[in-house]
């Protein structure tokens, strides 16, 4: 434990007397569009400037390009680029030296702005975060599970990526809420639901010691293997595919079993209500596991009721239209589409029925301005047809759905099929992730001097890390391959490395006692290289969280998140904390390593990871 008391005896003089030391940027574009006026009559918006983070191989912390103003300025790009950083070093006091290659202006900050920068936020554990309110409402839906099978791998990164996106926004200041729609209905409940009135012989979770969606996905699993026996002698009778697909007396039956529930027949809604229930009580337990919650949760069993009448007000308005056999459709061929299926001739409902109800009631509830669906990739051509239809009915929150489609995660050995029972278990991968990560941390000696309890926290808190940052790495637009292996690596760009990482900095910290600054030298303290380069990595968390705000993509912040550490380990390697006998650089040093112990933190609370104190 160790109490900081800083009094800078610098005041910096700014040309906006409200800057945000955490906006030079902004500072900086408006400098440079003043400069163009004044030195070209070139007239541009502090907008349309562009201010890049200068290329590492190069000197300097900002650079602005000047090749799309040559033909204003009339000058050669080194010209250009001179006259413009001339301009900035004498109007802007943060600016120490600039430097020319070609049309690439180069601008290196005083060491007076880093020194600024630091007695602002080295204790601050919120940094990096939006405050100010956006004013802006947005739902984050993501789970959006199927009450007849288990989480699996592919729900894992869904759950994750929805909870971290969630995390992120209200980083940004955004007000943000999270619902999780169960898809508790349809013919695929009711293939499950078949089975086990069929062969299930009153098995329980209780009487089989097996977790609710565990026995209800194991007979999932065995109506496909009994439907495709079907189909196959069917085939053998002389019936076509298509022919005996539809003819096989276990999909019928399991298209009468959901007639007679949304006619509400009592035996088979208790069936219903009996098995789900088993499910949630489930699905309950590996949500806790992954550390996700939400605000609210919706049921397919409910919003396809008001799905229908939404539908049956838009025949009436003439948006829809039906077809001789009674089934209700809307032609978007006009959109680019085609014509989609909204109620069925037997006016059973369909996906896309409850989905419009469900975005009813979301933006009756919340009254948000965007409605951010986490849904696999594989759901595109849903989702563009949703919107449509929203549209098509005049609803105020067609224009704010929007769909987070993240590719799929596939294994070395190819793609998950959950009714052929090849999926990954969601809970079986977690426990796996655990005790792999405790073999690897007793390997390489992390674990002395920590007591049982403190080692399994430990175990968990690595293996979970692991899980989550390899799935949340990767861009959610693309397809990733997930190796378990690889993504329990103390080493390289993992989630383990940065814990790892974070342990070292609070055992510094640990070691540092009681500490008073007074004030700093700055003529007796220098930044090296390392320094600079993890004051600037730290400087730049506000831009990351922007851009994983903006893109909605928490693999920012992971890669973010890795360049620190990368760069605070280089620094370790370079700058001795402890033992440096210049009090001045070594009291600079300790506040630096300690904003990068919170910015490391505070990433890792985005993306729902944990970090350890010890390790």
């Amino acid at each position: 434990m160790f109490l900081i008391l800083f009094v800078s005896k610098y005041h910096f003089i700014k040309i906006f007397s409200h800057f945000d030391i955490t906006m030079i940027q902004d500072l900086l574009k408006h400098q440079v569009a003043i400069a163009l006026k004044h030195l070209y009559q070139i007239n541009l918006l502090d907008n349309q400037i562009v201010i890049e983070n200068t290329k590492p191989e190069f000197e300097g912390d900002f650079t602005y390009v000047v090749f799309s103003i040559l033909k204003q300025s009339k000058k050669t790009p080194e010209q250009t680029a001179q006259q413009i950083g001339e301009y900035l070093k004498e109007n802007i006091l943060e600016i120490e030296s600039f430097n020319v290659i070609k049309g690439f202006l180069n601008i290196k900050l005083s060491n007076q702005f880093w020194f600024n920068f630091i007695s602002n936020t080295y204790n601050n554990k919120d940094f990096g975060f939006t405050f100010a309110k956006s004013g802006q409402r947005i739902l984050v839906e993501y789970s959006s599970p199927n009450t007849n099978k288990p989480l699996h791998l592919g729900h894992i990164r869904n759950n994750l990526l929805g909870y971290s996106v969630a995390q992120i926004l209200k980083a940004n200041g955004h007000e943000v809420f999270t619902c999780n729609l169960v898809n508790d209905r349809g013919i695929h409940i009711c293939k499950s639901m078949y089975a086990w009135m069929q062969l299930g012989n009153g098995e329980t979770p209780e009487n089989t010691g097996l977790k609710g969606d565990h026995l209800v996905g194991k007979y999932y699993v065995i109506f496909d293997k009994q439907y495709k026996q079907e189909i196959e002698t069917l085939i053998n009778n002389g019936l076509t595919k298509e022919e005996a697909e539809k003819q096989a007396p276990s999909i019928i039956a399991a298209q009468h079993l959901l007639q007679k529930w949304e006619a509400n027949e009592e035996e088979t809604v208790n069936v219903w209500k009996k098995m789900n229930g088993w499910v949630y009580d489930g699905f309950a337990v590996t949500y806790k596991k992954l550390g996700v919650q939400f605000d609210k949760y919706y049921y397919e069993s409910n919003t396809y009721i008001l799905g229908k009448d939404i539908v049956q007000q838009g025949l009436t308005a003439g948006v829809f239209f039906k077809k001789d056999d009674g089934s209700v459709w809307i032609d978007l061929t006009n959109d680019g589409l085609d014509q989609k299926l909204l109620l069925r001739g037997d006016g059973t409902s369909v996906y896309i029925t409850q989905d419009i109800g469900t975005a009813e009631l979301k933006y009756h509830d919340f009254n948000c301005e965007r409605s951010i669906y986490v849904v696999g990739n594989e759901q595109d051509y849903h989702f563009k047809v949703l919107q449509l239809i929203c549209k098509h009915l005049h609803k105020p929150f067609a224009n704010g759905i929007y769909h987070l489609s993240y590719g799929m995660v596939e294994l070395p050995e190819g793609k998950m099929k959950s009714r052929e029972g090849t999926v990954v278990d969601a809970d079986d991968l977690i426990d796996e992730m655990i005790n792999t990560a405790a073999e690897t941390t007793k390997a390489l000696g992390k674990t002395e001097g920590l007591a049982e309890q403190e080692l399994n926290a430990l175990f968990e808190t690595i293996g979970m890390g692991a899980l989550k940052y390899f799935l949340l790495k990767v861009d959610p637009k693309k397809k990733m391959m997930f190796n378990p292996e690889e993504s329990i690596d103390f080493q390289g760009n993992t989630g383990p490395f940065i814990q790892y990482t974070h342990a070292r900095i609070k055992s510094i910290l640990r070691n540092v006692g009681e500490i008073n600054f007074d004030e700093f030298d700055l003529n007796q303290t220098q930044i090296t290289e390392p320094e600079r380069k993890l004051l600037f990595l730290a400087y730049l968390y506000p831009q990351a969280i922007a851009e994983a705000g903006k893109d909605l993509s928490p693999g920012v912040i992971c890669n973010y998140t890795f360049d620190l550490a990368k760069a605070f380990n280089h620094f370790y390697h370079e700058c001795s904390v402890l033992k440096e006998e210049n009090v001045n650089q070594r009291n600079f040093r300790i506040q630096l390593v300690n904003l990068t112990a919170h910015i490391i933190k505070s990433s890792f609370g985005l993306l729902g990871i944990n970090v350890p104190e010890k390790m």
